[in-house]
């Protein structure tokens, strides 16, 4: 009788429920690299500031979900629909659909982790009205257009405007450009408008080393990291189970390549980073590896199905290698004090591993490819529309921010920490505060965030 039933479950049923459930497990696996992203952030501040960190990156996701609920997944479809001449009625019907509301959180913790990553590069000094303004923002419009363009069937999709002009579709499975460079380069223009903390350059516009507070909590929030991009690149193959008319089929090979790829690329990055950084300064730094490890990552965030192993390996190394001489670039060139280097871990290395996908591309045999010309032109049109509209909205939103409610905080809050100064609270109240006669202990902590004394 048991048999009986079981031959009689519909294969396309089961397939169905087994991908969902796939889907939910992965997301709560993203969104496990929320505390990541606040251990790794916390740990390359002072000790004076860690709060104000930790309340980022919760407003980053309690009122970053709320946001792209009511408004960041309808922008999305609807930015899809204009840039494609496509159809774009009902973009806000997910609301009221639950069979639409596990696809919709699959896309949510996506928005969260490009919201997350500005508040690395702000870190310290900017006022925490305009950041809560920010997160609006990113998680309402600039994100949900750039998923427009892309996974939406917009501007850069085969089905878009520039994708139909070239003959094909912009290649980001997991979110390298999508979320890594927009939060990047967000970040990157949120840490130059706001200007550097106090300290960052001397008088000569050198730029002088500014330790955080603990290199147990930065690498820990990596290795957090690490774990859940598990979800966030072998998640985004939501098809566990495939149904036909033989029955059910297990997507393996999929999975493997995926989840090798990802491994090999996180390794391949963190071992470059040891090099250079060995070379440039004498020594191996933990932090510039574990600032490697998750270039790597992001680097072949976007390329994981789409490469061979060795491909991956190769774009992981490359995103990793170019690590320190990013930062140094925009900290010693630039005079932009990017704090946590997340123009360097996530928008650097994932424009440069997005654009490689064509040159380290597997074939339908196995084998490795190249994509051809017009790939590969996508590609590099692709990154350069993200990058522009990241810009161009992101000056306006902090634009506003600082008109409205102004970017820093007052000299006199910068110097005392952002956690008493905006929030009258201090995660360390044992040995943080004003330095004083009265409380000649009180310490800032002791640990470098840019992987050594700036020449």
């Amino acid at each position: 009788m048991t048999f009986d039933l079981l031959l009689q479950v519909d294969a396309g049923a089961v397939a169905t429920g087994v991908n969902n459930v796939w889907v939910l497990v992965v997301c709560f696996l993203i969104f496990f690299m929320q505390p990541g992203f606040a251990l790794l952030e916390a740990g390359q501040v002072r000790a004076k500031n860690a709060g104000n960190v930790l309340m980022k990156n919760m407003t980053d996701w309690t009122l970053g979900v709320l946001i792209y609920f009511l408004v960041g997944a309808g922008v999305a479809t609807i930015v899809g629909g204009l840039t494609s001449g496509g159809d774009f009625a009902g973009a806000f019907g997910y609301i009221s659909d639950p069979n639409a509301w596990i696809g919709w959180f699959f896309g949510a913790v996506f928005a969260m982790t490009a919201a997350t990553i500005v508040s690395g590069a702000v870190a310290e000094r900017m006022n925490f009205k305009a950041y809560v303004f920010y997160t609006a923002v990113i998680t309402g419009l600039i994100y949900p257009a750039v998923v427009g363009f892309t996974w939406s069937g917009g501007l850069l999709a085969s089905g878009g405007y520039i994708g139909a002009a070239l003959g094909t579709g912009y290649l980001d499975f997991a979110g390298a450009t999508v979320v890594h460079m927009c939060g990047g380069i967000a970040g990157l223009v949120g840490a130059k408008m706001v200007g550097p903390r106090k300290g960052r350059f001397d008088e000569n516009g050198n730029s002088q080393p500014i330790p955080g507070h603990s290199m147990v909590l930065a690498v820990l929030g990596t290795l957090i990291l690490a774990f859940g991009w598990y979800g966030f690149n072998v998640g985004t193959q939501a098809t566990v189970l495939a149904a036909s008319d033989s029955g059910l089929a297990f997507q393996g090979a999929a999975l493997g390549r995926v989840v090798l790829v990802t491994t090999l690329g996180m390794g391949a990055g963190a071992v470059a980073a040891m090099v250079v950084s060995t070379a440039w300064q004498g020594k191996p730094d933990p932090l510039w590896m574990a600032n490697g490890l998750l270039a790597g990552l992001v680097a072949v965030t976007g390329a994981v199905p789409h490469v061979t192993w060795w491909g991956g390996v190769a774009i992981g190394a490359i995103g990793g290698a170019l690590v320190l001489p990013t930062y140094r670039w925009v900290v010693d060139s630039l005079k932009i004090d990017d704090v946590c280097g997340v123009f360097a871990v996530h928008g650097g290395a994932g424009a440069v591993g997005t654009i490689l996908i064509p040159v380290f591309a597997v074939g339908a045999n196995g084998g490795w490819t190249f994509l051809g010309v017009n790939q590969l032109v996508l590609q590099v049109v692709g990154v350069a529309v993200i990058g522009t509209w990241t810009v161009l909205t992101s000056m306006v939103a902090f634009g506003v921010a600082d008109a409205t409610w102004g970017l820093r905080v007052s000299a006199e809050e910068e110097e005392i920490g952002l956690d008493e100064g905006e929030h009258g609270i201090s995660a360390y109240p044992e040995f943080t505060g004003n330095k004083s006669p009265e409380n000649p202990m009180a310490a800032d902590g002791g640990v470098r965030t840019d992987g050594g004394a700036d020449e």
